[in-house]
This record gives C-alpha cells, sequence and structure tokens, in this order.
C-alpha cells in the first residue's frame, strides 16, 4: 500500500492511499505545524507494528475519519496524540514524561494503553523526525510517497 502526502497550499495538505494500483481513500489534512496527523500514524504503526488507523486500511477497512472503536486502534490514536504533542514541544520530551502523559490519556478515554516502552519511544521519535526532514524537503505542490505493508 501506498501512501502519498501532497503539500498544498492553504490550511490543508492531501493524502490519497492506493492499494492494488487502486485509490482506496482520500483525506484533507489540516496543516499542524508539524507533519500530518496521518503521516504521524504511519510513523508509530509502521514502527511498533501495531493496528491503528493505517493498518485497518491496509486490512480493508474504508478510509474515514471516524472508524468504528477497536482496543488495539483507540490505543494508537492516542499514542499518535501523545506524538503530536512531542512535536509541537520540539520533539524533546523525555520518554518517560511521554509514557505517563499516554497512561492519562488512555485512562481519560477509557481506552487501554498499548504495551509501549521508553525505547519504543525513542524509536518512534527517529522516524518520526527522519519522515519530518523528509516531508520538509517536499515543495509545495510535489508529494512524498511512502510504503506501508504489514508483512514488512
Amino acid at each position: 500500500m501506498q501512501l502519498i502526502f501532497t503539500k498544498k497550499n492553504g490550511k490543508y495538505d492531501h493524502l490519497s492511499i492506493v492499494k492494488g494500483g487502486q485509490e482506496v481513500g482520500n483525506i484533507d489534512c489540516p496543516k499542524q505545524g508539524i507533519i500530518p496527523h496521518d503521516m504521524v500514524h504511519y510513523g508509530v504503526e509502521n514502527t511498533l507494528r501495531k493496528r491503528g488507523f493505517i493498518s485497518r486500511i491496509h486490512a480493508g477497512k474504508k478510509a474515514t475519519l471516524q472508524m468504528q472503536a477497536e482496543a488495539e486502534s483507540d490505543g494508537v490514536e492516542r499514542l499518535v496524540e501523545v506524538f503530536q504533542a512531542d512535536g509541537w514541544s520540539g520533539w524533546q520530551t523525555p520518554a518517560e514524561d511521554m509514557l505517563e502523559l499516554y497512561q492519562v490519556t488512555c485512562d481519560a478515554r477509557h481506552c487501554p494503553a498499548l504495551q509501549v516502552k521508553p525505547e519504543d519511544v525513542e524509536s518512534v521519535r527517529c522516524e518520526l523526525l527522519r519522515l519530518s526532514s523528509l516531508w520538509s524537503a517536499v515543495a509545495i505542490g510535489d508529494s512524498l510517497t511512502l510504503g506501508f505493508d504489514l508483512q514488512a
């Protein structure tokens, strides 16, 4: 599956999702000052091999903003939110603090937390920094294509 992120003028970037040569989804991505939200999903899911939004689309679910609740996917969403907050703060929050915030966020949303260790946080952050570097080099109107495979 390919995730094609296109940098646009205005308030939104764009994500096209292609699977088996067919476009299976299009999402407008609100600009947030860091990489797009769904690119954070890619970084978390691809690094930790957890089932979230991107994995569910890969498995055949329709790409919608509201998917049916699913424990692992909900845990991934909370983790993505924590990494976004880290990005807005300069990607330097100590891993232990991020894990504490993750647990508080999961508890507040009545969602089981994934088993995530400080070294997992650092691995994901490293990937998100790599993606940030790639994305910052993309000009308006150009795209960044990321491959996603559950078997990798």
